[in-house]
């Protein structure tokens, strides 16, 4: 959930003003272009595997990813997200669509971002009857420069995993960023994220918390806008289920490649 362009820009020109006599003219001036009513991006981009929190969604397969979103100038935002996923991993969905909305301001070099976030895997119930890993998350976060921090709160059980009497309704997550800029378009990213899943063990995971990381670097492309990326990618918990081969070494240290474009 993932940098912007603005698509298109509105700009006003001021003429200028006569000559006050034959000999001086006064200089053009100037009006400041002002900040659009709305805009609108796009963001795609190709990936060696998909990384969600540590964990492979693709089966360390390919995965092409993209969206789009709209903002208005008071700060409200609305987007949506998609990627091809495992279609084992999530019961016959092959695609994630993700839909968010929000609002961002800033307070100096502080920035705010407050919203909610709705998880949708269409196509779901090929291999096991009712189960739906759609899920809704509200988030709030902050910005201080290159840093971010971010933290996730689950309104309904988190990718509907649940048992008798037992929800994972209020599962958590924090998600620390670093992304730093160097002369040349390169730029380092660093992550670090805990994750909580209310009543983990109850459900069947192997514990209710884990940690992943991310390390990588990106480079701009000779100044095109595209966006070449490398990273190492892991967890603590390399398989995160109990009973399930499905999610067996999903969490292992990996490398991601990576191709982006926003436009």
């Amino acid at each position: 959930m993932r940098t912007t362009l603005v698509a298109c820009a509105i700009a006003i020109a001021s003429a200028a003003p006569m000559g006050v006599s034959a000999q001086t003219t006064a200089p053009p001036s100037t009006a400041a272009k002002p900040e659009p009513e709305f805009t609108f991006t796009g963001n795609a981009g190709l990936f060696s595997d998909y990384r969600y929190r540590g964990y492979s969604q693709t089966d360390y397969k390919p995965a092409f990813q993209g969206g789009f979103d709209f903002a208005h100038k008071s700060g409200f935002y609305l987007g949506n997200w998609n990627s091809n996923v495992s279609s084992v991993l999530f019961n016959g969905a092959s695609l994630e669509m993700d839909f968010y909305g929000g609002y961002k301001t800033t307070f100096g070099d502080f920035g705010l971002d407050v919203g909610v976030l709705y998880y949708y895997y269409p196509g779901t119930g090929k291999y096991v009857s009712g189960y739906k890993p759609d899920f809704l998350e509200g988030y709030i976060g902050g910005t201080w420069g290159p840093m971010s921090l971010k933290y996730f709160y689950g309104f309904t059980d988190y990718f509907d995993l649940k048992a008798p009497g037992v929800d994972t309704k209020g599962s958590q997550y924090l998600d620390f960023s670093v992304a730093y800029p160097f002369d040349g378009g390169w730029a380092v990213q660093a992550h670090a994220g805990w994750q909580k899943i209310n009543n983990g063990q109850q459900v069947g995971l192997i514990d209710d918390t884990y940690f992943d990381y991310k390390l990588g670097v990106t480079y701009d492309i000779a100044a095109s806008g595209w966006i070449a990326g490398l990273a190492l990618v892991g967890t603590n918990e390399k398989k995160l289920f109990l009973k399930s081969d499905l999610s067996e070494g999903a969490g292992k240290t990996g490398v991601v490649v990576s191709l982006t474009k926003t436009f």
